[in-house]
This record gives structure tokens, sequence and C-alpha cells, in this order.
């Protein structure tokens, strides 16, 4: 994400656009792939809650611990269309997306997941809070 676009999503002028969101979104996978731990815990909320594709609730220090090290990794996290509705403070996300996640591409497994995400302003700065990931078959 460049910095003009982060400094246009948490300025007080007004809301930000859909697209605005789409890229905070994609800048924030692109930093659970990367393993950007900085990037990733700047925009989770520290109450971050995750609900996995097998039903399984992960706090933010469970979630994001484990891709640090590395026992979750995330090879490919490929969105298709990012829904977006944006209300005073809050944002919602809804998408379908290609993963692969394992250790290595050869060890990689893939799955398509629905994701809704919900986004929140605090402290002028929007952090995702909420985000649950389905299977699809």
């Amino acid at each position: 994400m460049t910095s003009d676009t982060l400094s246009r999503i948490n300025d007080d002028s007004g809301l930000p656009s859909a697209d605005d969101f789409r890229v905070l979104e994609k800048s924030r996978l692109q930093a659970l792939m990367n393993r950007d731990m900085a990037t990733a815990l700047r925009l989770h909320a520290h109450d971050f809650h995750l609900v996995t594709p097998r039903g399984e609730p992960y706090s933010r220090e469970r979630y994001l611990a484990e891709i640090e090290c590395g026992e979750l990794r995330y090879l490919q996290w490929t969105p298709r269309h990012i829904e977006v509705r944006v209300f005073a403070g809050v944002a919602l996300l809804r998408y379908q997306a290609d993963l692969q996640m394992g250790a290595s591409l050869a060890e990689a497994s893939s799955l398509a997941c629905w994701h809704t995400d919900s986004y929140e302003l605090r402290d002028a700065t929007w952090q995702v809070v909420w985000s649950q990931a389905t299977l699809i078959r």
C-alpha cells in the first residue's frame, strides 16, 4: 500500500472509498504472505478474531504468532472481486479467494474460501477486527 493510500484512508475528511479498502485488504494479505509482522500488527486490531474454514477460532496473538514462526504459511492468497460496504467507522468486505498454504509449493495444499472481514476505525487507523473464512467445496 502506498503511503498516499494509507494517508487518504486514515484522514478525517470523509469515508474512504471501496477501492481504498480493496487496496488495504490486498496489503494485509500481502503482509501475511510475506510474514511482514510490522504491517500485520498495524492492520490487525488488538482484539482481532479469526474463524478458520475448519471453524476454529484464533486470537490475534495466536494467528500472527503462527504466521511469524512459519507454522501457518500462505504461499498464495488471490482474492476475486472484493465487495465493500462502508459506513461511518466500519467497513465490511466479502470475497472469494484461492489460497495455497504449506511449507513450500511442493507441499502446498490449495483451497478456495469465502472471506468476510470487518474493519473498524480505531485511533484514526482502519484495522481488521473480525475475519471469517468458509471453505468452498
